[in-house]
């Protein structure tokens, strides 16, 4: 009679176990295949750190079983398959830690292993039979009332009581981070230039809406409601972020500026000036993190002749959408997301539109993106499947980057097989399109440069039909009235607008901070898969996102709503220990290979 899935599973977990409880690395090896992958979050490292092949994996038991003392491997769910390729969910537990796992064998040997922290032991969150009374049934007198002891906390954070944490940002990783560790009583202070949470959404051109869809992009603990939009509108998004940001009772200091930051290396803190509403404010945070977005400051490309401009010209986050632009000549210099949607914008409301293509674009129908790459794991198909959002996004994690490319090319394969008509008529409007250097996609070119891609919600259309034209190659220079291209052709134009992209986040430390506090960070986003705009050397893991820098106590964290909402939960886990004065022994800091 043949095994079952979950017998080889517990089989194997058992093993590990055992091998595990007696520090006999050499027993755990052997349930590991030579080329397998062990990615881990926070739970065995206090990193984010994939250990690839049996080497990497020894020397990170080696240094850390004695203080991690796992134990207690148990299936938290039927497994499922067979011998030949086996998945399960799993439970184990830490000294300080309960965790979650996901298992891949293949022929009973370990070929994939994900291994995350889920709560601290002691510090859970107050939740379900846990969670607060709220009130005391008892009467007394001049007893306060649940609103009059919450104005008082907020009027006293940050002046009379400081903050254990400052974040730098209130969008939505500033947001969805700040719930997390309300939920774990770090008190914690979000600060905000915009007038109200939502408004970096809000300020943003008028016909924006989400790409990804909703099952992609909910909030930590509170989901959107079943009947949202599977794109939302930009203001909707923005109305939702206020309200939660209110709801969940979060500490947010709106009209309010971060002017400096400096680490007071005697009192083991952080000097944070801020002017709020017109005042300055000196805070003292233990821990400061920035979460200012997915990237740093806008880049604008310097082109020969471009001060002689007698038009308007701006980056692509100053554009306003709508407006009349009858009558009008727009050059969109560049080619992906934003350069795309703005040129929709501006041909929508009257503008003769030319995008500038300097390099080539992977382009993804939005359909087949949902369908193809998305559907089995963010999706009413995938609900019905019994994948929820969190197990979604462990599915996704589950696999290293090293590997993640070999399983996304057969998706784009496919993807370019069934919109083949769409792309020929692309090509032959000119348009220059590519699938990644390695054919892996839309989303390895992302987490690799964070641009070069499209997902078509009708501007591809527009190229098609040459209702938006197209100027391939590099500007070579602009005059008073138009754009030049290396070729000599012009390109009249009222208006100029520069969709090229944005530096790395940690442009935003050498201004806050100091440039040497930048350096020492390093450039965030990337992981070293030596493609275009991702250098190496290897590293496996983003860098410098939602886990430890090269300088004391301070975090990035940012990305997309599927990231903002996955990886804070890993970097609220990480400062709540520090508060609590929790060892948190870091496994090899990632050394810092690039600067600004």
């Amino acid at each position: 009679m043949p095994e079952t899935a979950n017998g080889i599973a517990e089989a194997w977990l058992a093993q590990f176990d055992d091998a595990l409880r007696s520090h006999n690395t050499g027993a755990a090896l052997e349930l590991f295949e030579d080329g397998s992958y062990w990615r881990d979050f926070v739970s065995f490292t206090w990193n984010l750190k994939t250990l690839e092949g049996k080497d990497q994996i020894r020397s990170m038991l080696d240094a850390m079983l004695e203080d991690i003392q796992p134990s207690n491997w148990t299936l938290a769910e039927d497994a499922t398959g067979d011998a030949a390729s086996t998945e399960a969910w799993v439970n184990f537990e830490t000294s300080q830690a309960r965790g979650y796992a996901h298992l891949r064998l293949r022929n009973g040997k370990c070929w994939t292993l994900l291994t995350t922290m889920q709560e601290l032991k002691g510090f859970e969150e107050k939740k379900g039979a846990n969670r607060e009374k709220g009130v005391a049934h008892h009467i007394s007198k001049g007893r306060k009332s649940w609103l009059e002891l919450k104005e008082e906390q907020e009027a006293r954070l940050g002046y009379e009581d400081q903050p254990y944490t400052v974040i730098i940002g209130g969008g939505q990783g500033g947001i969805g981070l700040g719930a997390r560790l309300r939920r774990l009583g770090v008190p914690t202070l979000i600060i905000e230039k915009n007038e109200k949470p939502g408004d970096s959404w809000r300020n943003r051109y008028k016909s924006l809406h989400l790409h990804d869809p909703v099952w992609y992009d909910h909030l930590p603990y509170l989901k959107f409601p079943e009947d949202w939009p599977v794109f939302a509108a930009k203001d909707k998004i923005g109305d939702w972020l206020e309200h939660y940001t209110r709801i969940m009772e979060l500490n947010y200091w709106s009209s309010t500026e971060c002017t400096n930051a400096r680490y007071d290396e005697d009192a083991q803190e952080w000097i944070v000036q801020v002017i709020r509403d017109g005042e300055p404010v000196t805070l003292r945070p233990k821990q400061l993190v920035f979460a200012l977005g997915v990237s740093g400051y806008p880049n604008v490309p310097t082109f020969d002749g471009a001060e002689s401009f007698l038009g308007h010209q701006y980056h692509s986050s100053k554009h306003p959408g709508g407006g009349d632009w009858t009558g009008k000549k727009a050059v969109v210099i560049g080619s992906n997301n934003s350069a795309h949607d703005i040129c929709a914008d501006l041909w929508e409301h009257g503008a003769d539109v030319t995008m500038v293509q300097r390099s080539s674009t992977h382009i993804a129908r939005s359909e087949s993106l949902m369908d193809l790459a998305l559907g089995d794991l963010y999706s009413e198909k995938a609900l019905a499947n019994g994948v929820t959002t969190e197990k979604a996004d462990l599915l996704f994690a589950s696999l290293p980057y090293r590997i993640l490319p070999e399983a996304q090319i057969p998706v784009y394969q496919e993807m370019a097989q069934r919109d083949a008509g769409f792309y020929s008529q692309l090509e032959a409007a000119g348009f220059e399109l590519d699938f990644g250097v390695d054919g892996s996609g839309l989303f390895l070119k992302y987490l690799r440069r964070g641009s070069g891609y499209y997902i078509d919600v009708g501007a591809s259309q527009l190229i098609i039909d040459g209702r938006v034209k197209l100027a391939n190659g590099q500007v070579s220079k602009i005059t008073g009235n138009a754009v030049v291209m290396d070729g000599g052709t012009e390109l009249e134009a009222d208006v100029i607008i520069y969709a090229t992209g944005y530096g790395s986040m940690n442009g935003w430390l050498a201004d806050l901070v100091s440039p040497e506090v930048a350096d020492r960070v390093g450039k965030c986003w990337g992981f070293g898969s030596e493609t275009p705009k991702d250098p190496g050397p290897w590293e496996g893991e983003l860098r410098n996102m939602w886990k430890p820098t090269n300088v004391e106590n301070l975090w990035i964290h940012g990305g997309n709503l599927h990231q903002s909402r996955h990886y804070s939960n890993y970097l609220a886990l990480q400062l709540k220990a520090r508060m609590e004065g929790l060892p948190t022994p870091v496994y090899e800091l990632q050394a810092s290979h690039h600067t600004r």
